[in-house]
């Protein structure tokens, strides 16, 4: 794990390496690439897995600028091509997923297989630019703790959050929340509201994928995600039972057997494995 110079940005890198084909984890907006430490636990054996901090969040650096979904898509491109992975098997959450989609729609040579989990290819809904940018603002002064209870009902399905044997990973959860930079917050959530829609480029995406969505996910309902699915070709959607908008956390063991199926059943890769040592 370190701090890598990226595109212009300090991004944090954690990284197995090992022999086996690489996947790299991009998290969701207030997360960190912890969220995927179920599914690098179980497939860190066969895979080279990769997660890396998008910039503000995590424990990558606040920069200036470049939190737009174009800048952030160079960073990914950038860094698959800074640690000479090749074509990546990618996985991508909400705002890691807007990433996912434009590097395989522009950068297919980098894509070997791409996972989309409870994101979509629409602009952000309307509704949401008023209710998250006076969130925003009001954050300044009073912080994110008044908050933390409308962004947890947003990340997680009523499943989660109303599982008493669950108290524990809610609280360890809401203390991340709190932990985040404040400047970094307000600059990544803007990025992800003024995105652009990219339904036009879904039909360039060559790569084989699975789309993922959380059945019980109200920031990005799964209608949105199927509608995403039916514009990639080849594209299967797939439910989560249970799950919400961070699906990795909340059921981590049907994400993991989603994503190791769909890993299983691609083509036999042709060119040679990227090696890397052990960190």
């Amino acid at each position: 794990m370190a701090l890598l110079d990226v595109n212009g940005a300090r991004l944090w890198v954690e990284d197995s390496g090992g022999g086996g084909e690489p996947i790299v984890f991009a998290h969701g907006l207030l997360w960190s690439g912890a969220m995927y430490a179920p599914q690098v636990a179980a497939l860190r054996a066969r895979y080279r897995c990769v997660t890396f901090d998008f910039r503000g969040q995590g424990h990558s650096p606040v920069c200036a600028d470049g939190y737009d979904m174009d800048t952030l898509f160079s960073d990914a491109a950038a860094l698959i091509e800074q640690l000479d992975l090749g074509a990546v098997h990618f996985v991508g959450l909400s705002m890691g997923g807007f990433v996912g989609q434009r590097l395989a729609a522009r950068r297919p040579e980098l894509v070997r297989s791409l996972a989309l989990l409870e994101t979509a290819a629409d602009p952000e809904p309307a509704f949401n630019h008023f209710k998250y940018r006076v969130m925003l603002e009001l954050s300044r002064v009073v912080g994110l703790r008044p908050f933390v209870g409308l962004v947890m009902k947003a990340m997680f399905g009523a499943p989660f959050l109303r599982d008493p044997a669950r108290a524990a990973e809610r609280a360890g959860l809401q203390d991340q929340l709190l932990a985040i930079d404040r400047v970094g917050l307000r600059r990544a959530t803007m990025g992800v509201l003024t995105r652009k829609a990219i339904a036009a480029e879904l039909a360039r995406i060559r790569a084989p994928t699975l789309v993922l969505s959380g059945e019980a996910d109200a920031a990005v309902v799964p209608a949105r995600s199927r509608k995403m699915a039916d514009a990639i070709p080849g594209a299967r959607f797939q439910l989560i039972p249970r799950a919400g908008h961070t699906s990795t956390l909340e059921e981590p063991a049907a994400v993991t057997a989603a994503l190791d199926a769909f890993l299983a059943g691609l083509p036999a890769r042709q060119q040679g494995i990227r090696k890397a040592p052990p960190s």
